[in-house]
Formats: C-alpha cells, sequence, structure tokens
C-alpha cells in the first residue's frame, strides 16, 4: 500500500511538473499594433550645414501584419542648386506612399526592424531661375556656342511642375525606449516624368532631391518616431 501511494505520489508530480512546462511553453509575448508617427531629423541638419536649402518632412506608418506596415512621407522643401552656368531654387511640398516589410525576427517582445520597402512619389513645386549666363549661336559653320560674359540676375518663375517617380528603400527603426523609435533608410528613385520649366530642366525636385540626367536619385532619412499603441496582438 506505501509503495501504492509513492508511485501516485510520484506520478501526480511528473504530471504537474509537465502541464506547467508546457503552459511556460505556449507563453505569447504580444506586440504594440498602432499608428507611429515622427519627423525626419537630416532635414533640419542638412539646412543647418549647407544652409542652400530648408524643409520639414513627417514621417508615419502603420502596422497591419506582423512584418507588413503602410507607410507614408510628407514634406514640404526648399533648395538652391548652383551650376556652371546657372543657379536655381525649387521648392514645393510632396508625398510618397507605399508599404514597409520587416524582415527581421524579434525577440520576445522587442519591436525592432531591418526593413525593405517600396514607395510611389509626387512632388509639386515651383521654380525660378535665379540667375544664368546664356549660351550665345554665331551662326558660322562648325562653330561651337559659347558663353559670354553677361550674366542675367532678372529671376524667372514657373509655378504649377510636378515629378512622379517610384523608389526602393532598406532601412533600419530601433526602440530605444517604450514606444520610441530611431531609425535610418537609404533609397534609390527612379523618376517616372517630370514637368520642366519652359527651356530650363528641372534639376531638382523636392522630395525626390537632385536630378540626374539617368533619371535616378538617391535619399537618406534619419528619423524620430513615436508609436501610439491601439491595441496588442
Amino acid at each position: 500500500m506505501y509503495k501504492y501511494f509513492i508511485s501516485v505520489l510520484l506520478l501526480f508530480v511528473f504530471a504537474n511538473s509537465f502541464s506547467q512546462e508546457e503552459k511556460n511553453d505556449t507563453i505569447v509575448y504580444k506586440t504594440s499594433y498602432g499608428l507611429r508617427v515622427g519627423v525626419d531629423l537630416s532635414k533640419p541638419l542638412k539646412g543647418a550645414i549647407q544652409g542652400n536649402s530648408n524643409g520639414l518632412e513627417l514621417v508615419g506608418d502603420y502596422r497591419i501584419t506582423k512584418r507588413w506596415f503602410i507607410a507614408a512621407e510628407l514634406g514640404y522643401e526648399e533648395e538652391t542648386s548652383s551650376e556652371d552656368f546657372s543657379n536655381s531654387t525649387a521648392k514645393g511640398s510632396y508625398m510618397r506612399l507605399g508599404m514597409n516589410y520587416n524582415a527581421y525576427n524579434n525577440w520576445l517582445d522587442m519591436n525592432n526592424e531591418i526593413y525593405v520597402g517600396f514607395r510611389y512619389g509626387l512632388s509639386l513645386f515651383d521654380q525660378t531661375i535665379n540667375s544664368y549666363t546664356p549660351n550665345v549661336v554665331t551662326g558660322e559653320a562648325n562653330t561651337l556656342p559659347y558663353f559670354p560674359a553677361d550674366l542675367v540676375t532678372t529671376p524667372i518663375t514657373e509655378t504649377g511642375l510636378n515629378a512622379h517617380w517610384t523608389e526602393f528603400i532598406i532601412g533600419v527603426k530601433a526602440e530605444t525606449f517604450k514606444n520610441l523609435f530611431l531609425g535610418f533608410s537609404l533609397s534609390y528613385k527612379v523618376l517616372v516624368s517630370v514637368k520642366d520649366q519652359q527651356n530650363f530642366k528641372s534639376l531638382y525636385a523636392p522630395g525626390f532631391n537632385r536630378i540626374f540626367q539617368s533619371d535616378t536619385g538617391f535619399g537618406f532619412n534619419y528619423t524620430l518616431s513615436y508609436t501610439i499603441p491601439f491595441q496588442k496582438k
């Protein structure tokens, strides 16, 4: 009888221990779902260092699944471009809209991200030719155009310009404090279309940055953002 009692007791202890282990193994760590909003710190830093630009960009994303986020950026920018024979200023607003995919496997309840993304971008802007040196054709055969010393300083402004592009992004977001994130990203942009100023090519489009002859460009941002949690899943 004594041996039977000991056997039953050991069986009960083993079963209880197994049940506790199973419960511990099935603990689910929930993470925050909500709207994350912030600001691009690189815009004011660029303006303070270079002095030929100023702007503000607001960033945001909304988590829809464990790895997918709807993302957007809205901003205003003014940039002056100085070339060998011209000086021009582009200013206007822009938006970028797309998705991010978080490829990073977080531990427990961490919310860090290493992500790739895609955006469609639209910019509406004005451009002013501040000054330029016109080239002159002499009309003589086999004579190349030349640039005289006469500098034209009467500003010429055209409004209602626009640019459309796509961009591919890779970036990082790190949760430094609860729901507070620092992040940076790099983007490669491909211009789809641009409406240029009459007789003058657009050198810069807000949100796209410098426009090269290849109709491609690059971007960088450094963000501080905060998640407003709506629920946990």
